[in-house]
């Protein structure tokens, strides 16, 4: 029998913050004063953190951190003498999730070009896993602190759900963008009875076109050396053949320069990828190349394709239908752009998939409007498919 891997901190990795996505031993892990009056009746007055400003972007007054055991539950503040057990960050200061290091985390940097629906196809994912697909694993997904769970809803949801309208596009780099870092619970049977089992989900959401100059590399290339998982969003309307075979009434995406076409959009994210890896082996992280859109072209394909096929709606995912779907996009891909992704995906990645998915499941109308709600089409089958590489949702092949 193969036991499981403990959890990061007690095999002596270097943890990964959520946030910030740098790296730092457990010990290192510092403390926030809690603010309130410790035995003496002294009190830390709050100040503003510069490391929260310049890694997530936001400028709060917080009580202050200290240095401290990382690996100690809580510790006692030097300024006032009060306990406290809110562990931040050694980088950024964020507060670290309950039982962080004792938790399985994997951060997922969400990739693509402008245009390529990025936002949306984050927002919709998240909304189905908390939703459909939470209930299809008998999971429960949430923010795993009070900051993503009210941005996500005021932000993200809100607008798109309540609002019908959809969301801006992702800030350029220099202008801090903070992951939303969600809790993924399911129940596993132990020794002892059925437990809990927590897996932390960051997401990254990064603009192609901050891959093209030096320092929005530097920003952008910590994050995907430290991502656990890939998911590259590509425009098939960016591909002329496909432009062709799209729908009518479908909205073109606004001519852009090279950044936007999908070929290059890969080779950007794969020379980062190669600073990690080196150029001698094939780069291990897992990539899902999803091709965005799909609605604009579903009735031009044969009926008996599997992506006319219902959704899957087993609980595990469905690795010979994952097949299918992977190659019928190789087909597509040959036929809209030649071939050229898949041979560069071929000879550079040791594990990819494709997927076709819609967030929206319809064109928005001209005025971004999402006339007839969202109706989503194949949006969790890559973040599944991660997942059970991960060993985190159970995989099998379907009938």
């Amino acid at each position: 029998m193969t036991l499981p891997k403990p959890p990061l901190a007690l095999r002596g990795d270097r943890l990964v913050c959520p946030y910030c996505y740098s790296r730092f031993a457990e010990r290192e892990i510092r403390f926030r004063c809690t603010g309130r009056p410790g035995p003496d009746g002294r009190a830390c007055e709050p100040v503003e953190d510069p490391a929260i400003r310049a890694h997530l972007g936001r400028r709060e007054h917080l009580p202050p951190v200290f240095t401290a055991d990382g690996r100690r539950a809580q510790a006692r503040c030097p300024g006032c003498s009060a306990t406290t057990g809110k562990q931040v960050c050694a980088t950024c200061h964020a507060q670290l999730p309950v039982n962080f290091g004792r938790i399985r985390s994997r951060l997922i940097a969400l990739v693509g070009a402008r245009d390529a629906g990025k936002t949306v196809f984050m927002t919709v994912l998240i909304h189905e896993l908390m939703n459909r697909v939470g209930s299809r694993f008998q999971a429960s997904v949430g923010g795993s602190d009070d900051h993503t769970r009210h941005r996500f809803r005021a932000d993200y949801e809100s607008p798109l759900y309540d609002g019908a309208r959809l969301l801006g596009a992702t800030r350029r780099a220099g202008v801090a963008r903070e992951p939303l870092v969600f809790r993924f619970t399911t129940q596993r049977r132990g020794l002892t009875g059925r437990r809990p089992h927590h897996t932390l989900l960051s997401f990254f959401d990064t603009a192609g076109e901050d891959l093209t100059s030096d320092a929005s590399v530097e920003e952008n290339l910590r994050y995907l050396n430290n991502a656990d998982g890939v998911i590259l969003l590509l425009d098939p309307l960016q591909m002329r053949g496909a432009r062709e075979a799209a729908a009518a009434g479908t909205r073109m995406p606004a001519p852009g320069g090279a950044e936007n076409l999908p070929l290059d959009m890969l080779g950007r994210v794969t020379d980062l990828l190669l600073r990690k890896e080196g150029s001698s082996r094939l780069i291990r992280v897992p990539i899902a190349v999803c091709l965005t859109k799909l609605d604009a072209f579903l009735e031009q394909l044969d009926a008996g394709s599997p992506l006319r096929r219902p959704q899957p709606t087993a609980p595990y995912f469905d690795e010979s239908d994952s097949q299918d779907v992977h190659a019928q996009i190789r087909q597509l891909l040959d036929r809209w752009d030649g071939g050229g992704i898949d041979g560069h995906v071929a000879n550079h990645y040791a594990n990819a998939r494709y997927f076709g998915v819609s967030a929206l499941g319809h064109t928005p109308d001209a005025d971004n409007r999402v006339q007839g709600g969202v109706r989503p089409y194949r949006v969790a089958d890559p973040f599944l498919w991660m997942l059970s590489e991960f060993g985190v949702v159970p995989s099998r092949e379907g009938a």
